[in-house]
């Protein structure tokens, strides 16, 4: 194995652990910033982790060394940030490891499967910037110009009140998919199903747009896989510290696929993202604004104004399937926030948050009742709970 690239004083050396197709996402996406090299690749399957440095090293990049283990990556040549893209189980415990390193850390979502060491990476990641290092979170959908435009709209009130907002992640994977990693569809592993998974990203753009979560109720099944733990489908109502009201439907056995939408309403204005585009926008504050007393019913659609107001920069047009864009965007934030010495876009508390708003869901579907926010962030509930079939979590006594 390579181990002794060399790089400029103005890039920043980056580690991947994680060799999968989440592992090369990230990848894809490092190479569109001059300003970071893949160096070093990380994996407990040698092949996995030669075949991405091979992949790596097309385009004229350096081939990355390659380790087994975390531990040997931090010990060898210099890494100044590390992207922990391993199975969901394994995030906090590897982010500890680079934090305690002295590195720059990134987490693929979610945070982790539970909220057992939250309090303990919440730390790490407060003294981690003390000392001027970053810890973020995957959440790219932040950066996206539509969900801008909407965060932008709400922060400046030309909404109104935030009232309502329905999100829905209307997905399919095949049982191939859910058979081809013996830790996916597993509460250690994966922590949860079409939510966890698949919907963890919608959760934390609809608590970015709604704010703090207070209490949720909800419903969970497994209907259209066979040989799982967790849940394909979920249904749920998130009430928010503002009083505004949510629907949260996520699924993965919507076939073949539709996409993830997220509608936000307000007493001033509303908005509609689907699939990633500002579908519909309208806010009273506008110049060419439109009003009835019977509603416009979707009329006066201002979204294409608002998303010039968000020209994109440029991305290599690769294949959509190896990376979106997002990911792109995020890790430009995350560059600028190791450069000016702050925080980054997605904190870990933001990803704690987001966790605990997922693990609510679980717990409801499985008590049959209302679950607070605040109880499970609190530690009410046993993060070490017995999880039993279709995708319900059993409560044991912390």
């Amino acid at each position: 194995m390579n181990t002794d690239t060399q790089v400029p004083p103005t890039q920043l050396r980056v580690a991947i652990a994680g060799c999968g197709v989440i592992g090369r996402t990230h990848a894809a996406a490092v190479r569109e910033l001059p300003e970071l090299l893949v160096t070093a690749l990380i994996d407990e399957v040698a092949e996995a982790a030669e075949a991405l440095a091979a992949w790596v090293e097309q385009d004229g990049t350096p081939l990355p060394a390659t380790f087994r283990t975390l531990a040997e990556a931090l010990a060898g040549p210099a890494v100044d940030l590390v992207i922990i893209a391993t199975p969901s189980g394994l995030h906090i415990e590897q982010a500890l490891e680079v934090l305690e390193a002295g590195k720059h850390v990134v987490i693929e979502k979610p945070l982790d499967v539970n909220l057992d060491r939250a309090n303990e990476i919440l730390a790490a990641a407060a003294d981690a910037e003390a000392k001027g290092l970053v810890a973020s979170v995957i959440s790219q959908h932040r950066f996206d110009p539509a969900s801008r435009a909407v965060d932008e709209a709400r922060r400046g009130g030309r909404f109104g009140r935030l009232t309502s907002a329905i999100a829905s992640v209307s997905w399919w994977r095949s049982q191939g998919y859910y058979d081809s990693g013996a830790w996916r569809g597993t509460w250690a592993m994966d922590g949860g199903g079409a939510v966890m998974n698949q919907g963890v990203h919608t959760v934390d753009l609809l608590l970015w747009f709604l704010g703090r979560p207070v209490e949720v109720s909800a419903k969970t099944a497994l209907l259209a896989h066979d040989g799982l733990e967790v849940e394909d489908t979920a249904v749920a109502t998130v009430t928010f510290e503002s009083g505004a009201l949510a629907v949260l439907h996520a699924t993965t056995a919507a076939y073949p696929g539709l996409t993830v939408r997220l509608q936000v309403m307000g007493s001033k204005g509303s908005a509609v993202i689907d699939n990633d585009h500002l579908e519909y926008f309208h806010a009273a504050d506008a110049a060419d604004n439109a009003e009835s007393s019977m509603g416009l019913l979707g009329g006066g659609n201002q979204a294409a104004d608002e998303l010039a107001k968000y020209p994109e920069e440029p991305v290599e047009a690769l294949d959509p399937t190896v990376y979106p864009a997002g990911h792109v965007r995020q890790y430009r934030d995350i560059v600028e926030a190791i450069r000016q010495e702050r925080p980054a876009g997605v904190t870990i508390r933001d990803a704690v948050t987001a966790l605990a708003t997922v693990r609510a869901v679980y717990l409801s579907s499985t008590l049959g009742q209302s679950v607070r926010i605040a109880d499970v962030l609190d530690g009410k509930y046993n993060d070490t709970a017995v999880r039993t079939g279709g995708g319900h979590l059993e409560e044991v006594p912390a």
